[in-house]
């Protein structure tokens, strides 16, 4: 199997929005009043935005956007296989996007997750983000979410041998080695 990282494009991002694992399409759900694949897409591209695939084929999209000056948030999102590709997104984060967002002056990164993906919260505190809090009714519906963040003082401090060794244990955990866990925002958040 060959996995990549490649800078995501339009087209990439639509086929995986358009094929979202069911837990991504729950926490999308519950955010967006209206959206479709090619407008989530389309908001995706607006900061640092990247896609990973498995045999040339995009399984997730993952990145982060400024907010206002040094706030971004950050998110991703995949098909049934993004759990596959979720070791090499721990890595990349950590070596590439991390200090990327952290070169544009970030003091914050926020991402906030459904409360009951718990795949998502596990793999957030791996990538060595601070559960701050509970949000009640963060979604349109009354769903709950939790609230991560990395701040300046405290992301260059998580070492990538503690994050990778969990995850790559979490690509296998369903057999087939589809899913995904991340943030949509999130995001997941």
């Amino acid at each position: 199997m060959t996995f990549r990282i490649v800078p995501a494009t339009l087209r990439d991002l639509s086929y995986i929005a358009a094929n979202l694992r069911p837990e991504d399409r729950a926490e999308i759900d519950c955010q967006l009043d209206h959206w479709s694949p090619a407008l989530l897409a389309l908001t995706a591209l607006q900061g640092l935005a990247y896609v990973a695939e498995l045999d040339g084929n995009p399984e997730a999209g993952f990145g982060a956007a400024e907010q206002r000056s040094g706030l971004w948030i950050a998110w991703s999102w995949g098909t049934r296989r993004m759990k596959r590709c979720v070791p090499g997104i721990t890595g990349f984060f950590h070596t590439v996007l991390g200090p990327q967002i952290s070169a544009r002056g970030a003091w914050r990164v926020e991402a906030r997750a459904l409360a009951g993906n718990e795949l998502a919260l596990r793999w957030l505190g791996r990538l060595g983000a601070t559960q701050r809090c509970l949000l009640p009714g963060y979604g349109r519906n009354g769903e709950d979410f939790f609230l991560y963040d990395w701040t300046r003082e405290g992301w260059n401090h998580v070492s990538v041998s503690k994050t990778t060794g969990t995850e790559a244990a979490a690509g296998s955990a369903d057999g087939a080695g589809q899913g995904r866990a991340g943030a949509r925002s999130s995001t997941s958040g």
